[in-house]
């Protein structure tokens, strides 16, 4: 892409009153975006308002520097191994699964060692030339092959074990997991898939964020944010410098659900925003999937609400793979998620009873099991556990089991 024809890009992203929809019609009527401003107000007028034509003709506040600071960033390769690329709305490199939706981004910002899968559907004509996009080597997204993974921000810690077994699986499996990098879940999936990482040229993961691409949030996914490019994607419809913005998380989860074949929700309360995005996917016509849990965990009745209105239950990674009708095979193992390394990494060290009561979760454990997530010595451990089981917030089941009743 020529610097001008950026500028354009941006400038109509810009425009006060000149939102994705009224752009869209401005692009079918007229091409891309340089012959939209070549246009006299008479003929923007046909397209759009009177207002909104007025406006196209007025260079917006903060053009050059915006513009100046996107080229910079495009020029610059992080490290020398990661690409930085700007992908706009007919381009044969936008994903195509995104058409579909009701509100699709003008613009793209990607950063990362992988592409999406070419689209020749739609291309964009300006002054009877076709644009087209350089297609860099690199490992392919193919929303097909992809599956959105979300859930809560404080999970337990079997929540988290369950993301990133589950990812890892699916990555074993040849499937792409998206999600969108916040804390807890999206974490925990992210780094699940890249411990499932395979040499077949497939992108392990995608993190669709809320933020410009020139920064990473949460601050404390810095090293996965870099990970995630090495093996993946990072995707955001949001100009460089933009911060966290609350407005902004809700909204990306429409690209989360767009660019996956199904959404499998780990843990939600009733009121998560993975909820919204599992809304986003049935109403896209794509398979919503849920893990079940506890009774007394708050961050699975958003997850129990999802099958009561027609979720799959998954106990499995297999189970969503039949679903999907997946031909990719999972690896033999005989590892499970309560005995596995990611399951004794959950959590740090505990010593209280409310810190050992968040190490329990709302599952059975195993008396092993609790030893790996707290460090705690087998005498220690068997001293809280007593005290807990006394003070009716902890029951012993068959098998060597524990289980907490507090909420």
């Amino acid at each position: 892409m020529e610097r001008d024809e950026l500028t354009a890009w941006l400038r109509l992203t810009l425009t006060p009153g000149v939102g994705n929809d009224s752009a869209r019609k401005l692009l079918a009527a007229f091409g891309l975006p340089q012959a939209i401003f070549d246009q006299p107000a008479t003929a923007l007028r046909q397209v759009v308002s009177a207002a909104r034509a007025s406006s196209l003709h007025t260079v917006p506040d903060g053009l050059d520097a915006l513009t100046g600071r996107t080229w910079a960033w495009l020029q610059h390769s992080e490290g020398g191994d990661v690409q930085r690329q700007m992908v706009t709305l007919g381009d044969p490199l936008y994903p195509s699964a995104l058409l579909s939706l009701d509100d699709p981004p003008l613009i793209l910002y990607l950063l990362g060692n992988a592409k999406f899968k070419q689209n020749h559907a739609l291309t964009l004509m300006y002054k009877g030339q076709v644009a087209t996009a350089t297609i860099a080597d690199g490992q392919t997204i193919d929303t097909a092959s992809s599956l959105a993974m979300v859930g809560s921000r404080n999970p337990t810690p079997q929540g988290t074990a369950n993301a990133r077994l589950f990812a890892k699986s699916f990555a074993q499996a040849g499937l792409t997991v998206v999600s969108g990098l916040a804390l807890g879940i999206d974490g925990a999936a992210h780094e699940g898939a890249l411990a499932g990482a395979s040499d077949n040229h497939q992108a392990v993961t995608v993190a669709v964020v809320g933020t410009g691409l020139d920064r990473v949030y949460p601050r404390a996914h810095h090293d996965l944010a870099h990970r995630i490019a090495q093996h993946g994607l990072l995707v955001s419809e949001y100009p460089l410098g933009t911060p966290p913005l609350n407005a902004n998380f809700p909204k990306r989860n429409r690209l989360i659900a767009g660019l996956a074949q199904g959404t499998l929700v780990v843990e939600a309360a009733l009121q998560s925003g993975s909820l919204i995005t599992a809304r986003l996917t049935a109403e896209q016509g794509r398979e919503v999937f849920a893990i079940p849990g506890s009774i007394h965990a708050a961050q699975s009745r958003g997850c129990h609400a999802l099958i009561k209105q027609g979720a799959k239950l998954v106990e499995s990674a297999q189970d969503v793979l039949e679903e999907l009708q997946w031909p990719g095979k999972l690896p033999k193992t005989t590892e499970s998620i309560a005995d596995s390394p990611d399951a004794e990494r959950a959590e740090g060290l505990f010593s209280l009873n409310d810190q050992l009561l968040t190490a329990l979760g709302f599952d059975p454990v195993g008396l092993e099991s609790m030893q790996a997530r707290t460090g705690l010595e087998t005498a220690d451990l068997q001293a809280q556990l007593m005290g807990l089981e006394l003070d009716g917030l902890v029951a012993r089941l068959p098998g060597g089991l524990f289980q907490r009743l507090s909420a």
